[in-house]
């Protein structure tokens, strides 16, 4: 699945691994893949799935070891996504709020599910699925409406529904769900703040329970977690600091090549 060299940097071990300096710019692109992902996280939703898909192509890990290492780093990123959402004042809107709780709730129910259907994927199959998230995510990143000019609340099924869905993917896959829910939330009239704000708490809850999940089938490769998620931190208060100050249109395009890009390149690569 990985590349022989990858394969030399990381070689796992019960759960662990062993890092070689022979191939440090494995670590290097691990460490861009968690930043980016970490600003894409809070600038505008999607970009948690960049870490799943640095792992899954430069380390030789399982797929459910990818998952494992990838949902677990959303745990923290969550957290502070949570805080620094509040502290700007979004998360505290009740309707925002109450979305983000119908969210969490269903994602107790939806991730468990995630969790176990990767234990009988394959490879192959593991990275097909993954390269039709990355593009399903692109085509709802091109396709999202701009943000309303009132706050859209959407009836709590609705909600619930698509936080049950969305956690059941990123279980599978290892991702905390902001790639999928604020996009979607966007298509169902919420701003882009206050959706990117609900998918943070969302996020807390499908990278804690997926976590304890691959964590007890010994799936998580915690120096791996290391590499890509203390950069993914800085990235997610980067990614909030520029949610609030910058346009994000040239963010927004720059993620839409990408994942269109790299698609069909993980299908295959499976």
């Amino acid at each position: 699945m990985a590349s022989n060299c990858a394969g030399e940097v990381f070689a796992s071990s019960g759960g662990g691994s062993v890092m070689a300096g022979s191939s440090w710019w494995v670590v290097v692109l691990l460490g861009v893949f968690g930043l980016v992902g970490g600003i894409g996280i809070t600038a505008m939703g999607p970009g948690g799935v960049l870490p799943t898909i640095g792992l899954f192509t430069l380390t030789g890990v399982s797929p459910a070891e990818v998952a494992g290492t990838a949902i677990v780093t959303h745990v923290a990123t969550g957290v502070v996504g949570t805080v620094v959402y509040t502290r700007s004042g979004q998360l505290r809107d009740p309707g925002t709020r109450r979305t983000a709780l119908l969210l969490a709730g269903s994602a107790v129910l939806g991730t468990p599910v995630g969790v176990l259907v990767n234990s009988v994927v394959s490879p192959r199959v593991f990275g097909v699925v993954l390269g039709a998230l990355v593009f399903a995510a692109a085509v709802l990143v091109l396709h999202r409406k701009p943000a309303a000019a009132a706050l859209a609340h959407p009836p709590a099924p609705v909600v619930a529904g698509l936080g049950l869905s969305v956690a059941v993917v990123s279980g599978v896959v290892g991702i905390g769900g902001p790639l999928l829910t604020v996009p979607l939330l966007v298509a169902l009239g919420v701003p882009v703040l206050e959706s990117v704000a609900s998918a943070q708490a969302q996020s807390v809850v499908i990278a804690t329970v997926g976590a304890m999940g691959y964590l007890a089938h010994g799936a998580i490769n915690w120096p791996l977690a290391a590499v890509v998620g203390i950069p993914e931190l800085v990235g997610v208060v980067l990614g909030w600091r520029i949610a609030h100050a910058l346009p994000t249109r040239g963010l927004r395009w720059a993620l839409i090549v990408t994942l269109f890009a790299l698609a069909p390149y993980l299908a295959l690569r499976g």
